[in-house]
């Protein structure tokens, strides 16, 4: 007999939470040889698998998919199968018609529970007022690009730099129609460029293009995860003194895909002949899935997803 080792399938939905039992799940494994070794409906929301071959090669980079009426499929690869080892994937699953809740994000909320994040979105306001004017406007008129903005800065919060971490670097946020569902534009000081260039030495981010970031100077790509990684694109010819500190314009986005190749092909190219952008539902749940995945804090922006 082979060597075999056992996987627990975990199914979460758009509020972070188990999926409810009564969800009847698809799930489906293969292994690294694409030969299929599971394809049968269960009920979560946890799933335990036995007996998958191990091969001490490529072959225990396993593939699995999960599916729900209802729903849209999510999957993950690689799940590395070992000899005795139970291995742990977390999926979660959204509706098609999925809407975003953003009853935790209202500013007074905020001002409680992310601190950090309520003083950076009314910071440059003429007052308390105009900042949740301008806050509401953006949640009711362009809700996409809100679920970004606390995607990327959610996100941020939890990179680590050779000293503090990224958000703690940006001063301000530029409020017009840059900010969109697939990044925004802000000022951070300048001493965060130095930053990046020394985790790039350590492997924590990798240099990328500037070709889809027009002004940029630079722009980096963090390294941590397989998808979702935040990308941090420099417009250095771009400064402004805020709060007495020299800062640079800054450029922030999540891709969906790790590698160059992929982000162009799959994520790029096809943008640009439908006219269409990040969809940061997606990255969200991509987002998630992989921190699930790597063991850190989990992904939690102050909003969650449910059908509408």
């Amino acid at each position: 007999m082979p060597d075999q080792g056992s996987m627990m399938v975990s199914v979460f939905d758009g509020t972070r939470q188990p999926i409810s039992p009564d969800i009847e799940l698809l799930i489906r494994i293969r292994d690294g040889f694409q030969d299929e070794r599971s394809s049968k409906f269960h009920r979560g929301p946890n799933v335990l698998f036995r007996g998958l071959p191990v091969f001490d090669n490529f072959g225990d980079n396993y593939t699995v998919v999960v599916s729900a009426s209802g729903f849209v499929q999510a999957g993950f690869f690689p799940v590395k199968i070992s000899q005795g080892t139970l291995q742990s994937v977390s999926l979660m699953l959204l509706p098609p018609n999925a809407r975003f809740n953003f009853d935790a994000a209202l500013l007074p909320n905020l001002q409680q529970t992310h601190r950090q994040l309520f003083d950076l979105f009314v910071h440059g306001a003429a007052d308390e007022q105009a900042a949740n004017e301008r806050y509401e406007n953006l949640m009711d008129v362009r809700p996409e690009a809100l679920a970004a903005l606390l995607n990327i800065t959610t996100a941020m919060a939890d990179i680590l730099m050779p000293v503090g971490k990224v958000l703690d670097y940006f001063k301000e946020l530029i409020w017009d129609e840059t900010m969109q569902q697939d990044r925004f534009f802000g000022f951070a000081e300048n001493r965060l460029v130095e930053q990046v260039k020394i985790a790039t030495a350590h492997g924590t981010f990798v240099p990328s293009s500037t070709i889809a970031h027009p002004g940029a100077t630079s722009s980096f790509r963090q390294a941590q995860f397989g998808e979702a990684n935040v990308q941090l694109s420099f417009h250095e010819g771009e400064r402004r003194t805020i709060d007495n500190v020299d800062c640079v314009k800054v450029e922030s986005d999540i891709d969906y895909f790790k590698d160059l190749a992929s982000h162009v092909i799959l994520e790029v190219l096809p943008h640009f002949f439908t006219g269409g952008d990040t969809d940061p539902k997606r990255v969200y749940a991509l987002r998630w899935i992989a921190g699930q995945h790597a063991g850190v804090p989990e992904f939690s922006p102050p909003y969650t997803i449910v059908a509408s």
